[in-house]
């Protein structure tokens, strides 16, 4: 009897161990992140890292209502009780925020060597990849190409009074612009052209979407947007062509949007976490979103469509991202307070 009953204890201590050994590889065979970047691209990637690796990924996106900043105010608030693993963001000023708040831990990805230091954080809390960039797109049927604007100062021209429009700059990727535009112009300067772009009665929308729309129906003849919602209109062969702004020699370059990554301080599956922010700044993954999001590589080992500019072949403003950051609060301050009164 005393026989039986070990065995029976042994029986079950070995139950409890495969228990325990399928529960804790459960665990590990798992990654949550955070998605600011649009599912329609984001989710074929994580699916295929999933596939491959044999790792659960669990992911959280944004909406376009929220702008990334639902995604980055949860993350603030989960910082002493960590739900993700990696934050994917579709920009770059609210990962710099994300650091400055202590919600990130440095991870130097070997994937991360060969991009350029400005899309990078020099210490690694996150790491640029696959660009936008703002650009002008202007209605072909009512501007000609040998007069249509090429710079961020047409805005102020007179002759466009009324004529032209710009997204929300205190929202997304307009207000990235607008403290980029402040911290590589100087406060005054930058002021200056907001102010006067008021005087030329520009049109203020909510998205660069909106802008991209309204130049397509001919209320805008031109206007600020994103280079996704451009490229969704020329792909549509719609009367617009796309320019990248103040590219000369004396002009100040234009605004490069980055996505960025990064892992989260204290992550529930940090080596999990380590795989994915490999697998996410691949070549391959930049080459599947210049593919589908036509997005520009950052690396110069990515290929893309040749419909895709080459980042190199821009020129963009000269300035980090940490200064653009730091002046996030006094250009904020300047629009609502100033501008859209």
């Amino acid at each position: 009897m005393e026989f039986d009953k070990r065995l029976v204890l042994i029986f079950l201590i070995f139950i409890l161990g495969i228990s325990i050994l399928v529960f804790t590889k459960k665990e590990e065979d798992v990654v949550v992140v955070y998605v600011a970047h649009d599912q329609d691209y984001s989710e074929p990637i994580l699916q295929e890292f999933e596939n491959i690796t044999g790792i659960k990924v669990k992911a959280m996106y944004d909406t376009e209502a929220t702008k990334t900043v639902g995604l980055v105010n949860r993350l603030i608030a989960e910082k002493n009780n960590p739900q993700a693993d990696v934050f994917w963001n579709n920009e770059v000023m609210r990962s710099v925020l994300l650091k400055k708040n202590d919600v990130l831990q440095s991870y130097c990805s070997p994937n991360s060597n060969d991009i350029p230091s400005i899309q990078k954080d020099k210490d690694c809390y996150w790491t640029g990849f696959a660009a936008r960039a703002r650009v002008i797109l202007y209605n072909t049927e009512k501007i000609s190409e040998q007069e249509s604007p090429k710079s961020l100062y047409d805005f102020i021209n007179s002759r466009w009074k009324g004529k032209a429009c710009i997204s929300n700059p205190l929202i997304g990727s307009g207000s990235g612009l607008t403290a980029a535009l402040f911290a590589s112009l100087g406060d005054k300067e930058a002021k200056e052209l907001f102010l006067k772009m008021k005087e030329n009665d520009i049109h203020v929308l909510e998205s660069p979407s909106m802008v991209r729309d309204q130049v397509l129906a001919g209320e805008c003849w031109f206007g600020s947007t994103d280079t996704d919602d451009a490229y969704d209109a020329l792909a549509a062969k719609k009367p617009v062509k796309m320019i990248f702004p103040d590219q000369g020699e004396n002009q100040i370059g234009d605004f490069i949007i980055p996505n960025s990554v990064m892992m989260i301080s204290k992550a529930p599956h940090q080596e999990n976490a380590k795989k994915l922010i490999d697998f996410i700044l691949s070549a391959h993954v930049e080459e599947e979103l210049a593919q589908s999001a036509l997005q520009m590589p950052l690396k110069a080992s990515s290929k893309a469509p040749e419909n895709v500019p080459k980042i190199e072949k821009i020129k963009s403003m000269n300035v980090s991202y940490e200064e653009i950051y730091n002046k996030l609060n006094v250009s904020n301050q300047f629009i609502q307070e100033t501008f859209l009164t």
